[in-house]
């Protein structure tokens, strides 16, 4: 057992203070008054752990009394005959406590790092920027701020339940990026895994109307199969590089994304064949687009800048905007959407070819549905499609007329 020292009273402790050095003040075994030569005064408690001097502070003086630094040095006297350190006891609470905080963060810290781990994988910043808005819009507002282990069903519900049937498309989106989030924190720690509130299949089916009930499917405008050949005609007499991006790109049968970031590496004019990698694509895969003579033609008279590698480069040289090809529609006062002219496309295969819908799918670089299918499914049907383009540039050349019904006259015979 230590050395107890003479036990001080409270008075004589006092008179410590104006003496620099450590003052042992009895009563409990190690526990002095630690004063500075700057005039500091503070508790502490010496003891000893396999053979090895330890120094623990117990608070300052005056504000902790003589009868109160006694009672916690007995408190951790008393962790030291149950064979504990009380230092060590300290420092791994202060650890627990650290990580305790660290776990905690609110909805909106939870989705602002979830969003910023996605965003490599992310084709485009729209995207990123389609995820922040809606969040900001509709979560926000509501449980933003709250910590998310206590976000519950109800909560979710009071985020959906005002948009599900007016602005249900963008609702279910919100749900589903909700339920991202929730799961992000599951798995990082900052909640406990189990059910999540924002699961749709046997959680908010049971209280939420399908969307499919409330909205219907919102189609892309699109030219009919029928006017699409004067459309065109009157197309080729629009001046400037967006017009002749959206020319390509109803040519081609592919989405706008892909001609204004068309670049000229991708194309091999000698065999009239367009690579777009798959980090361009919206399935990822890299697409083979064959070029008909018309779309080849096209290419070829656009001019090659220096300070550019797009072929359908906007005036200073950078990727043009995803508005300029609906800008030049609604110039035109043409009924429709540039993403239309693919459903136009696919409503002519159906109905003016006998294309099989594989070779119509692919074109279109669709994903194939079916599973089995798609494991087996090794080629892109290629020449095929070759063949296919040649028509469907054949069928853009003409303009239809309407067929003129003629009245028969009374008494005619049948």
């Amino acid at each position: 057992m230590p050395k107890k020292a003479k036990e001080l009273s409270a008075l004589e402790v006092s008179r410590k203070k104006a003496v620099p050095g450590v003052h042992f003040v009895g009563g409990v075994a190690g526990l002095a008054l630690n004063v500075t030569t700057g005039g500091g005064c503070s508790w502490i408690l010496r003891y000893h752990v396999d053979k090895k001097r330890r120094e623990m502070g117990l608070g300052s003086f005056p504000e902790i009394t003589l009868a109160r630094a006694r009672e916690k040095a007995r408190e951790e006297r008393d962790k030291l005959d149950r064979g504990h350190d009380p230092i060590q006891l300290r420092e791994d609470e202060r650890r627990t406590h650290a990580a305790a905080r660290a776990a905690v963060i609110t909805f909106e810290g939870a989705a602002k790092k979830l969003v910023a781990a996605l965003r490599p994988g992310w084709k485009n910043e729209k995207h990123a920027k389609q995820w922040e808005a809606t969040l900001e819009a509709y979560v926000y507002p509501k449980i933003g701020a709250m910590d998310v282990r206590h976000i519950a069903l109800p909560h979710v519900l009071d985020v959906l339940q005002p948009i599900w049937t007016t602005k249900t498309e963008t609702a279910t989106r919100v749900r589903s990026r909700v339920e991202q989030v929730i799961d992000w924190c599951a798995v990082s720690g900052h909640r406990p895994k189990g059910e999540n509130p924002a699961r749709w299949r046997g959680n908010l089916d049971k209280l939420l109307v399908r969307p499919e009930k409330v909205s219907k499917t919102a189609h892309h405008q699109a030219v009919p199969v029928s006017k699409v050949g004067e459309f065109l005609a009157d197309l080729t007499k629009v001046e400037g590089v967006g017009a002749k991006a959206l020319h390509f790109a109803i040519l081609t049968a592919t989405r706008s994304g892909e001609v204004r970031g068309a670049t000229w590496q991708e194309f091999d004019l000698d065999n009239a064949l367009w690579v777009i990698p798959g980090d361009r694509m919206k399935t990822g895969r890299e697409h083979r687009v064959p070029l008909s003579p018309p779309a080849l033609a096209l290419v070829k008279s656009m001019p090659v800048l220096a300070d550019s590698p797009y072929v359908f480069a906007a005036p200073r040289g950078g990727m043009l905007s995803d508005m300029t090809l609906s800008a030049v529609m609604r110039r035109m006062k043409a009924k429709g959407v540039p993403h239309g002219f693919r459903s136009t496309f696919r409503d002519w295969c159906a109905e003016r070819t006998a294309y099989p819908r594989d070779v119509c799918e692919m074109a279109l670089a669709h994903t194939i549905k079916d599973k089995t299918e798609a494991a087996y499914r090794r080629g892109d049907l290629f020449e095929k499609r070759r063949h296919l383009m040649n028509d469907w540039a054949e069928f853009l050349s003409r303009v239809e007329t309407p067929a003129k019904v003629i009245p028969m006259k009374k008494g005619a015979e049948a």
